[in-house]
């Protein structure tokens, strides 16, 4: 009776593992094609790089990303100036890249300033500062109905006493719809 329980256990392996091979010549369904983010590339040794993602991660967002440039979002600028300074002009170009190329992203580009002059001066001020990143923005491919510039001039201001302190705000924030 051991011998019949033996040979049914062998004959029922043998079909189970023959089943998983028996439709060899139907091609396989291709894989589902999305609109999502390209698919994520090796890192590169450009800091400019947006999709130095790791294969493993399954929904990554280069924006939240701390090692991708665009998790950096300041703008800073010297006092009384609003050309986008050259240190500043990859992280910049990386975002106006990232949104040309995701339809879905819209910025609120949020200019500021130091709490030294006149209220409507800097108000003026972060609104050219804010337009200044835009236009920089544009460069890059990003269309200007998926980009907004307000200033709060100084109204988001430290209340500073110095020079570290004020550089501070003199600034332009990326700010991202529904991030």
């Amino acid at each position: 009776m051991n011998k019949k329980l033996i040979i049914s256990a062998v004959l029922l392996s043998l079909l189970a593992a023959c089943s998983s091979n028996t439709v060899k010549d139907k091609p396989a369904a291709p894989a589902p094609v999305t609109e999502s983010a390209p698919a994520p590339a090796p890192a590169a040794e450009n800091a400019a790089d947006t999709s130095s993602a790791k294969s493993s991660d399954v929904a990554y967002n280069p924006l939240k990303d701390p090692n991708n440039i665009l998790s950096k979002r300041t703008i800073y600028f010297d006092f009384d100036k609003d050309e986008v300074k050259a240190e500043y002009r990859d992280l910049v170009a990386a975002h106006g890249k990232y949104v040309a190329e995701h339809a879905g992203a819209k910025v609120t580009l949020q200019g500021g300033a130091d709490n030294r002059g006149s209220r409507e001066y800097n108000l003026s001020l972060g609104q050219r500062r804010s337009v200044s990143v835009k236009k920089a923005m544009n460069l890059n491919g990003a269309p200007d109905a998926r980009i907004e510039t307000i200033s709060y001039g100084e109204e988001k201001a430290h209340d500073c006493k110095d020079e570290t302190c004020f550089q501070q705000d003199r600034r332009v924030d990326i700010v991202y719809d529904n991030d």
